[in-house]
């Protein structure tokens, strides 16, 4: 069975919109995209190829996979280490309203979306089923325990607004912390795995 990763950008506030380019994702009058470009270097660079190295699929919601269908098929070197796998493994989108999608090896999820994503991560063996972005399908996959590891990229800049990955009302949830690092630029890099729900306790002095 895959295991089913995240990697996303996050802000020191939790923002995760719109972090390649200033028309990636304007919704809710976002001004802010492109937010992680003067911070990339070569140590993130080179997780990310890391990352992609491991993929064995990509599962995305229609936001993100719009933005990757229009731009990653257009890198046509077979040994690019992020448009090789982009372009030749099997990729899900998550859409009710894509019928016809034109970048190759891509197949439409569009209903009982929870138990398609565990029969996925089941054919597809092994390697990871990876999430990108997206943030309102990382979002369900959380709220349905789908997750099985996160990569969480956070930037050293605080954007005020925007879209974040965690959601008020979230379900309470205890990770461990399997990796980190921190790049020149100020980016840490964390990888966590759930390990089930969050614990409570106090610090009370006992009578």
């Amino acid at each position: 069975m895959a295991k089913l990763t995240l990697t996303t950008f996050l802000s020191l506030d939790g923002v995760m919109q719109a972090p390649g380019g200033p028309d990636e994702d304007t919704d809710g009058g976002f001004e802010y995209g492109g937010w992680t470009v003067p911070f990339a270097d070569e140590d993130m660079i080179d997780f990310m190829n890391g990352v992609m190295g491991r993929s064995a699929a990509f599962l995305l919601g229609r936001r993100t996979y719009d933005i990757f269908a229009g731009y990653w098929p257009r890198v046509t070197d077979p040994d690019d280490p992020i448009a090789g796998p982009l372009n030749t493994r099997p990729k899900y989108v998550v859409s009710t309203t894509l019928s016809d999608p034109g970048w190759q090896n891509t197949t439409v999820v569009s209903t009982d979306v929870a138990e398609e994503v565990a029969r996925i991560k089941e054919r597809t063996g092994g390697g990871e089923l990876q999430v990108h972005g997206s943030g309102g399908l990382a979002r369900f996959l959380m709220a349905h325990g789908l997750i099985d590891e996160y990569n969480i990229l956070t930037y050293p800049v605080v954007l005020g607004r925007g879209r974040r990955l965690f959601p008020e009302g979230g379900r309470p949830t205890a990770l461990e912390r399997i990796g980190a690092r921190e790049t020149p630029s100020g980016i840490s890099i964390h990888t966590y795995r759930p390990t089930g729900p969050a614990r409570f306790g106090s610090f009370d002095l006992d009578e």
